[in-house]
This record gives C-alpha cells, sequence and structure tokens, in this order.
C-alpha cells in the first residue's frame, strides 16, 4: 500500500472546506458585480475579467490549502471578501472610460477595501485567530490593491508611469529578496510600515477623485513614494545589519 504524506493527507481533507470558503467569495463578488452591472450599466465583459482574476486568487489559495487555519475564520473570511472588491476593482481598471464615468463609485468601493483592511485584523485579535497565514494573506493582498490603484491612476492619465513604483514596491522587495538571502529574514513589527501602508492606500484613493488636480495628486503621490522608500529603506537597513546573526528559534504554538 503507497504511503500518503501528512501535507497530501492534509490537502485532501481541507479540499471540501476550502473549495466553500472560494466559492463563498465568489458568491459575494457575483452579487455585488451585479448590482454594479445593472446599476451602472457597465460592459457585459467586465464579468469574464472580475472573474479571471478572482479565480487567480482562488487558485493561489487553494494550492496553500494546507496552510489555511482550521476553521478559516471570520477574520481571512474579510480578508477574502476584501480580495473580492480588489479584483472587481483590478477588472473595472481594463475598462478607463466605464471607470472614469464612474469614479465616484469605484473609489467607494476602494475606501471599503480600506476599511475592511482594518477590520479583519480587529475580528482576528478579538477572536484570538491571529496567524501566519492571516497576516501573509492579508500583507500580499495589500500590496496588490496598491498595485492596482496605482494601474488605475495611470490608466485615467492622473499621474504618470512612475506612480507604479508604489504599487510595485512590494514585488521589487520579493526579488531583491530571491537574490540577496539576508533580507529573508522575518521583520519585527513596525508602526511606520502600517502607517505608510495606510498612506498610500488612502493618498491613491483620494487622487482618483475628479476634483482632484493632475498637480495636487502628483504632489501627494510624490510624499506618498517618499514615505514608502523611508519605509523600505529603513526594513532594508534593519535586516542587513543583522546578516550575521543566528536566528532565532520559532516558538511553540
Amino acid at each position: 500500500m503507497r504511503d500518503v504524506s501528512p501535507v497530501a493527507r492534509a490537502r485532501s481533507s481541507d479540499t471540501p472546506a476550502a473549495l466553500f470558503e472560494l466559492l463563498l467569495g465568489f458568491t459575494a463578488l457575483g452579487v455585488v458585480m451585479e448590482a454594479l452591472l445593472y446599476a451602472l450599466a457597465g460592459p457585459a465583459a467586465l464579468r469574464v475579467t472580475v472573474a479571471a482574476l478572482y479565480m487567480g486568487l482562488a487558485a493561489l489559495l487553494y494550492v496553500r490549502r494546507a496552510a489555511w487555519p482550521r476553521p478559516f475564520g471570520w477574520a481571512n473570511r474579510i480578508t477574502l471578501l476584501r480580495g473580492a472588491i480588489v479584483m472587481l476593482l483590478a477588472g473595472a481598471g481594463l475598462f478607463p472610460a466605464f471607470l472614469s464615468t464612474h469614479v465616484h463609485t469605484f473609489v467607494a468601493l476602494a475606501l471599503g477595501c480600506l476599511l475592511l483592511d482594518g477590520v479583519d485584523g480587529w475580528v482576528a485579535r478579538r477572536t484570538a485567530s491571529s496567524g501566519a497565514f492571516g497576516a501573509r494573506f492579508d500583507m500580499e493582498l495589500d500590496a496588490f490593491f496598491l498595485l492596482v490603484l496605482s494601474i488605475v491612476l495611470v490608466a485615467l492619465g492622473k499621474a504618470g508611469p512612475w506612480v507604479l513604483a508604489i504599487g510595485l514596491a512590494r514585488y521589487a522587495f520579493i526579488a531583491a529578496q530571491a537574490v540577496c538571502p539576508s533580507l529573508r529574514r522575518p521583520l519585527p513589527p513596525s508602526r511606520l510600515r502600517k502607517i505608510g501602508c495606510v498612506w498610500q492606500g488612502a493618498t491613491l484613493m483620494i487622487c482618483l477623485l475628479p476634483v482632484v488636480s493632475s498637480s495636487v495628486a502628483n504632489t501627494a503621490l510624490l510624499v506618498a513614494l517618499a514615505l514608502l522608500l523611508l519605509s523600505f529603506g529603513r526594513d532594508t537597513v534593519w535586516l542587513l545589519r543583522r546578516a550575521n546573526e543566528p536566528l532565532a528559534a520559532p516558538a511553540n504554538p
């Protein structure tokens, strides 16, 4: 009889629960998207683009289902809902004319994402369900959210391609980690890092509004980029200074 590894057994047993959670997120996304299409008379092709983006997110989560907490928890469900809304924003970004016509609606959706970013962490703390998976899920979704807003700003002509540096900063750091192992050490919690992430999201979102002129938007975005570079530079220096220090042993759960 062929032995089955513990990871394979865990993935097999988690498959129905994982599919249920992902389907729940897809259902919520479908309800919001259909309501928007009906209210705003949006392009039918939006269904295809948004569904494809969500399927990509779902596939990434599905292959990592062995790392999911058991149960999945409401904090992660809120993060998944936020991910579905981010995919909706990303899909709408492929239709600049539609987006510019209804920009206030999509700014409201972006604001909802920003608020939910605080809600999922609060729920995790209140339910004592904080964990490595939820923290990583939240962090990577934050990075993609910033990238989506950066791309939308360029698509609407509110800023030049340089603003993509805000959205690509996280991915540039990941690439640097692949080249420099010293940057892979876990970072301690940082208030500056948290404030910077919220500041960048809020700045990108506000700059989408038609009332904000291109010159004002570019000034505000330069400040956000400077704060981002300060945060990443600070973390990089901290990591490089500890390149030769041994890693602390992980605490028992």
